[in-house]
């Protein structure tokens, strides 16, 4: 691979670490159910995409290991979401009286 590829793919990511903690940073907290859900979806379509690139190549190769992981990850991310999203939504039901 070319050097200077590598370090722009970095400086990329690098960024879009900061980028994105800094937008997590400043969500209000009644916009994280929301935003989860979203985000949720995403990962939906990045199983998806995963998916396709496991089951293109006949062997176990570099391209079906990265999109073996990508399933992995993804799948984790996606019930994590749904646990959080769950608990979230619990704080906001009724909370029953007890007797009476």
């Amino acid at each position: 691979m070319d050097t200077a590829f590598i370090i722009s793919g970095l400086t990329v990511f690098v960024l879009a670490l900061f980028a994105g903690a800094e937008l997590i940073a400043r969500v209000p907290q009644t916009l994280h159910t929301p935003l989860m859900s979203g985000s949720n979806a995403i990962s939906g379509i990045a199983i998806l995409g995963a998916l396709l690139v496991a089951g293109h190549s006949d062997g176990l190769d570099s391209t079906s290991l990265i999109g073996m992981l990508a399933v992995m990850f993804a799948a984790i991310n996606v019930a994590g979401g749904y646990l959080v999203t769950h608990r979230m939504l619990q704080m906001f039901k009724k909370k029953e009286k007890r007797g009476a």
